[in-house]
């Protein structure tokens, strides 16, 4: 371990500083959504290749105390299938930044085992969380995720409700055969002061992906306004939010909040603020890079912290000005990724 103190950050040649660490805990997940994973064939990550709790704390409490971390997500896969994961947010929210802040703490998670966990992820310290909902009608769910879990699903939800874990923030990434069951999940979400977030379908999930599969932001404000929704998009900065937030009025008064994620439509890479760390140690600067640093076998051959900062601060140095804009284009103009999304985190 170095000795040395002194606080770096995590910038690029374009101005941008990373301040967000999404950690992707596992690779598996127990569905097989249709914008995630193939039907069958996925290869899991040898356990050995894993990081270890102890290698994570380390790697994460690097970004925070010397990289100018100030926000951790833990992601998947699906993170709910590691056992240890409450320790790892206790861990992470005892960690000072520089200033003596504690780093903001979230969880992304299909909900299913939620139920039994949420309260003991609020007692470690962890902030709030999201949930993947695709449908509210059990069919249209066992479609999209392969499983018969809604109803483990919404036992999530409310057990992320009754815990605390606030706001909590529904994921929904739309398809084709998707779009006109939109206006029942955003009713159900204002029922339960929910904020719904519609994600474009991106590039690094199944095979088989265009351009033509996705509904777009448009898209879905056209089939919310034509269900009576009015939608009134928040005034102010967006900074580097992923999501565009948006007021929303029911047609019976209702009122909420809603997000739009249109990574494909209306790119934000621009203000992105985000480092990613995968479940087997390999740093990504973006969500669709195609080339990525690994930390896993430099910790394991002795590496020190300064030359673990030196190897991530390089990684997010090369980061592109956006994505599809790296010399490696695919369909779409997206470059070919090499893990599918339950490998990277979302």
């Amino acid at each position: 371990m170095s000795v040395s103190a002194r606080v770096e950050s995590l910038p690029d040649r374009f101005g941008r500083v990373a301040t967000d660490l999404r950690v992707s805990v596992t690779d598996k997940c127990n569905l097989r959504c249709t914008y995630c994973m193939p039907v069958e064939g996925m290869v899991w990550l040898p356990r050995e290749e894993l990081l270890t709790d102890d290698e994570l704390i380390r790697l994460i409490g690097i970004g925070v105390k010397r990289l100018g971390i100030t926000k951790v997500r833990f992601t998947g896969g699906e993170p709910l299938v590691r056992p240890t994961l409450e320790s790892l947010v206790a861990a992470t929210v005892a960690m000072r930044t520089p200033d003596g802040v504690a780093p903001a703490t979230a969880l992304t998670t299909n909900g299913i085992g939620l139920d039994r966990r949420a309260a003991g992820l609020a007692a470690a310290g962890l902030g709030r969380v999201n949930i993947s909902l695709d449908s509210i009608d059990p069919g249209r769910f066992a479609a999209v995720a392969r499983r018969d879990r809604l109803d483990d699903v919404l036992a999530g939800i409310d057990a992320a409700l009754d815990a605390g874990l606030s706001p909590v923030k529904i994921n929904a990434v739309p398809q084709r055969s998707y779009r006109d069951d939109a206006p029942e999940l955003l009713s159900f979400c204002l029922d339960r002061d929910l904020e719904l977030r519609f994600i474009e379908y991106m590039p690094i999930g199944a095979p088989g992906w265009s351009a033509d599969a996705v509904i777009s932001a448009d898209d879905m404000f056209d089939a919310l306004r034509s269900a009576g929704y009015t939608l009134a998009e928040d005034p102010g900065p967006r900074g580097s939010a992923p999501a565009q937030r948006w007021t929303v009025t029911a047609p019976d008064g209702r009122t909420g909040r809603m997000g739009i994620i249109a990574s494909v439509t209306r790119p934000f890479c621009g203000d992105c603020s985000r480092t990613r760390l995968t479940a087997d140690g390999q740093i990504r600067n973006c969500l669709f890079s195609t080339r990525e640093t690994d930390l896993r076998s430099a910790i394991r051959s002795g590496a020190d912290d300064d030359e673990l900062i030196k190897l991530w601060q390089g990684e997010m140095w090369r980061k592109a000005a956006a994505h599809g804009s790296d010399g490696a284009h695919g369909s779409g103009g997206f470059g070919e990724s090499s893990r599918r999304m339950s490998a990277i985190g979302g």
